[in-house]
C-alpha cells in the first residue's frame, strides 16, 4: 500500500514538473512581469499574458483590447498592441497567421522607432517562413519571406535580430535557388538551351551562396557549348558562323572559369578544368581569399541524415540543411535574364550593338519540348514566347537579308509529291546527323565527368 502511494506521489510530481517546464518553454512571456505596479492597466496586461500561457488566446485578446480602449495613454500600450499580434501568432493556423501579420504591420506603422518594431518585422518574415513549401511546390510564401527578411535587414540594420534574419534569409534563398535550378535543368533536358541559359545565369547571379551554384555554372557552360554546336550547323558564311561559335564558347569558358575562381573547392572544379582544357582556354587560379571563403561556406553546410530525409517526405516544409551559415545573402537582386535576351545578345554579336536600322537577322522559333511536368514548377513568362511553348532559338542567318527585302514567291499551281517526299527524307537525314553529333558530345561529357566526387545529393545531367 505504501509503495502504491509513493508511486502515485512520484507520478504527480513528475507531471507537475513537466507542466512547469512546458510553461517555461512557451514562446509567450510577460515582458513586464517583474515590474511592481498595482495600476489597472498593468493588471489587465498581466491577466492577458497569463491567459496566453494557458492557450486561452480569445481571453487574452479581450483583456488586451480592453486595456487599449480604456487606457490609450498607458505606458504599456505598445506592448499590448504587440501582444495582440503574438496571440494570433501563437494560435497559429492560416487565418491566425494572416491576422498576426496585420497586427505586426500595424505595430511597425505606429511605432517604427521602438526596438520592438524589429521584433515585429522578424515575426512577419517568420510567418511566411513557417508556411514555406518545398522547391517543387508553391513558392509564394518563400518569396514573401525573402522580401520581409530583406526589409528587416535594411530597415533595422542596428537591431540585434539582424543575424537571425540573415540566416533565415540564406535558408529561404537556398530554397528559391533550388527551384530555379530544377526549372533550368528541366529546360536543359528538353534541349531548350536559351531558356536553360536564362535560368542558370539568373540563379548564379542572384544566389551565389546556393549549395549547387557550381553545378548550375557547369550546366550553364554546357548549354553554351550546345548553342555553339547549333551555330556550327547554321547555313551561313564561314565568317559569320565562326564568330557566333566563338561567342558561345567564350561564354562557356567564362562560366567554367567562374567555377575555378569562386568555387575552387567544390566537386565541379575538376570538371571545369577539363572543359577549359578542351576549349583550349587558360586555367584561372583562385586567390587564397576565395579558397578560404569557399571552404568556409562548404564546411558550414550540414546534410540531413537518412531518417530525417525520409521523414521530410511526410511534411511540406523544405530541407534547408544545405544552406550556408556564413556569407552575406543577396539583398538587391540583379535583373533577371530571359531566353529573349540570350538570343538578342547572339544577334548583336553578329550585327553589332551600335548598328542602326532594321536588323537583317530574324529569330526562328522552335518547339521547346512541351510544358513542364505536373511536379515541375511553373516557368517564367519570359521563358516562352507568346505562341504556346515556343522558345526562340538560334537564327537562320543565311538567307535572312534576302527574305527581309524580297516578297515571298507565289505558291505553285501544282505540287510534286514525289519531290516533296525526297526533300522531306533528306531533311530528316540531316536532322538525324545533327542529333547523333549532339549525342556523341553528350556521351563524351558523361565520360569525362564520371570521376566527379561530390557530397551534395542532387540529380545532375552532364
Amino acid at each position: 500500500m505504501m509503495r502504491r502511494v509513493l508511486s502515485i506521489v512520484l507520478l504527480l510530481a513528475l507531471a507537475l514538473s513537466a507542466a512547469s517546464c512546458f510553461r517555461k518553454n512557451k514562446n509567450v512571456t510577460n515582458p513586464i512581469a517583474n515590474v511592481n505596479s498595482a495600476q489597472p492597466d498593468k493588471v489587465l496586461f498581466d491577466r492577458a499574458m497569463d491567459a496566453m500561457q494557458h492557450n486561452r488566446f480569445d481571453v487574452a485578446r479581450l483583456s488586451l483590447q480592453t486595456m487599449i480602449n480604456t487606457y490609450p495613454d498607458s505606458e504599456y500600450i505598445a506592448r499590448a498592441k504587440l501582444a495582440v499580434g503574438d496571440s494570433w501568432y501563437a494560435e497559429g493556423g492560416s487565418a491566425g497567421l494572416a491576422q498576426a501579420e496585420i497586427e505586426y504591420k500595424d505595430f511597425i506603422t505606429f511605432f517604427p522607432n521602438l526596438p520592438e518594431a524589429a521584433e515585429a518585422q522578424l515575426k512577419v518574415a517568420n510567418i511566411h517562413y513557417r508556411q514555406m513549401e518545398k522547391p517543387d511546390r508553391d513558392y509564394t510564401h518563400a518569396k514573401r519571406a525573402e522580401e520581409e527578411y530583406k526589409q528587416l535587414i535594411q530597415q533595422f540594420p542596428d537591431s540585434k535580430l539582424v543575424p537571425e534574419g540573415k540566416q533565415r534569409l540564406r535558408e529561404v534563398q537556398e530554397v528559391l535557388a533550388e527551384r530555379e535550378f530544377r526549372i533550368g535543368r528541366f529546360y536543359y533536358l528538353k534541349e531548350s538551351w536559351p531558356a536553360a541559359i536564362a535560368r542558370f545565369k539568373s540563379l548564379v547571379d542572384t544566389y551565389p551562396l546556393y549549395s549547387g551554384a557550381d553545378d548550375a555554372l557547369f550546366l550553364l557552360g554546357q548549354a553554351y557549348e550546345h548553342q555553339a554546336d547549333r551555330a556550327r550547323a547554321l547555313k551561313s558564311d564561314e565568317a559569320t558562323r565562326a564568330k557566333l561559335v566563338r561567342g558561345f564558347e567564350d561564354q562557356a569558358a567564362a562560366a567554367y572559369s567562374q567555377i575555378m575562381t569562386r568555387y575552387p573547392v567544390t566537386g565541379r572544379a575538376k570538371d571545369a578544368r577539363g572543359r577549359l582544357e578542351a576549349l583550349h582556354r587558360p586555367i584561372p587560379k583562385a586567390t587564397p581569399e576565395a579558397i578560404a571563403q569557399n571552404k568556409q561556406e562548404e564546411e558550414s553546410r550540414h546534410e540531413m541524415g537518412h531518417v530525417s530525409r525520409l521523414m521530410l517526405n511526410f511534411h511540406r516544409h523544405p530541407d534547408t540543411s544545405l544552406a550556408a551559415k556564413v556569407g552575406e545573402p543577396t539583398l538587391v537582386a540583379p535583373p533577371e535574364t530571359n531566353a529573349t535576351d540570350v538570343n538578342r545578345q547572339a544577334i548583336q554579336s553578329l550585327t553589332g550593338s551600335g548598328s542602326s536600322g532594321p536588323s537583317t537577322v530574324t529569330l526562328q522559333p522552335v518547339t521547346s519540348g512541351g510544358a513542364p511536368e505536373p511536379n515541375q514548377p511553373a516557368p517564367r513568362a519570359n521563358d516562352t514566347t507568346a505562341a504556346g511553348n515556343d522558345i526562340p532559338e538560334l537564327p537562320r542567318v543565311g538567307d535572312a537579308a534576302q527574305s527581309a527585302t524580297q516578297a515571298p514567291p507565289a505558291a505553285p499551281s501544282q505540287v510534286n509529291e514525289a519531290a516533296g517526299d525526297s526533300q522531306s527524307s533528306s531533311s530528316n537525314a540531316s536532322g538525324s546527323q545533327q542529333g547523333s553529333s549532339s549525342a556523341s558530345k553528350t556521351g563524351a561529357n558523361d565520360a569525362q565527368s564520371s570521376s566527379k566526387a561530390k557530397k551534395k545529393k542532387r540529380l545532375l545531367i552532364f
